[in-house]
């Protein structure tokens, strides 16, 4: 019985994940490279490699020189050049027909593969078991923002390499996140049982017993944070591309005070940088602190500012 309930579980996991590659698609990498010079460059791309899967590795497979149809939508034989498109790569603009009408259609005309340029984001390229059968040159989208790239970057004469490289069997962030969560759950526990254990020490010490602080969770306490929760989410859903700014900047605010809390740790052992600012009326600055407060704080907010305005760069996700 118990073996039967693992091998449908089993089966049920791996029935779910065959949905969401088809669902979702797969990203690979499109390595452009400019003819007869050293300028390179990898692109992100979503494809489906029901299609036409793509190599695991950049070596497996040579360059193949685009050919830029932008701004044509590759829809009928009238965008395709003279002379057809053999042994390129062909890059063309989203809309006005299925992908599947483009792919046919950059095939019959000998291209080795179909860039296809979106401005509203990667969706994957889906089609039926006929169409999957019938083509067979890759098929990948392409961002907007990376085709204004490419053309700015090399110009006319460029060749690329589509390929999907294997992710490692143990993503170094995630034990690196895993041990985090951990260590801070763990650390806090031990902190947590040290005070616990002074408190009462001091209380054995001085005969006095201090009161602990309760908190009544009660029915509607629950119902409120419940409704909330779900106000939240509903928001989102309807609101995102707004609220996502707000998370944005509380996520900076957070982010800079607890950046300003674990450094304070360190900066106020140092000697230097103790002098008060001179008295004044404006708020919390009539409380005179120190200047290595107040430069310690712009730095903390700096950073988070800084991940703010540059977060979509490559090295902000790091």
């Amino acid at each position: 019985m118990l073996t039967s309930i693992m091998t449908l579980i089993r089966l049920s996991i791996d029935l779910a994940a065959l949905l969401i590659t088809q669902v979702l698609g797969e990203y690979g990498v499109a390595h452009f490279s400019a003819l007869g010079e050293s300028i390179e460059k990898d692109y992100c791309i979503h494809f489906n490699s029901r299609w036409t899967p793509l190599p695991p590795h950049l070596n497996a497979m040579s360059a193949v020189e685009v050919y830029d149809l932008t701004p044509s939508v590759l829809c009928s034989d009238s965008d395709v050049p003279d002379g057809g498109l053999p042994d390129h790569v062909a890059m063309a603009m989203r809309g006005n027909c299925t992908l599947y009408e483009k792919v046919r259609l950059a095939q019959s005309n000998g291209a080795k593969g179909l860039l296809i340029i979106s401005k509203a984001g990667l969706i994957t390229p889906k089609g039926n078991k006929s169409q999957y059968e019938e083509i067979n040159i890759p098929l990948a989208l392409i961002s907007y923002t990376d085709m204004l790239d490419i053309r700015t970057r090399f110009r006319d004469r460029k060749q690329v390499v589509l390929y999907s490289p294997k992710g490692p069997q143990l993503d170094v962030s995630v034990v690196l996140m895993f041990l985090m969560a951990v260590g801070t759950v763990a650390g806090g526990g031990y902190w947590t049982g040290v005070q616990e254990i002074k408190k009462l020490m001091k209380e054995e010490t001085s005969g006095e017993k201090e009161e602990s602080e309760t908190v009544n969770i009660t029915l509607s306490t629950i119902v409120v944070w419940v409704v909330m929760c779900s106000l939240m989410l509903v928001l989102l859903y309807m609101f995102y591309s707004y609220l996502v700014f707000v998370y944005i900047g509380i996520f900076c605010l957070v982010s800079s005070l607890g950046l300003y809390n674990c450094l304070w740790l360190i900066i106020h052992r140092i000697p230097v940088g103790k002098c008060r600012i001179p008295e004044n009326k404006l708020p919390y600055l009539k409380k005179r602190p120190d200047m290595r407060m107040l430069l310690l704080g712009l730095l903390c907010v700096s950073v988070s500012v800084t991940w703010a305005v540059f977060r979509n760069d490559d090295w902000a996700s790091v």
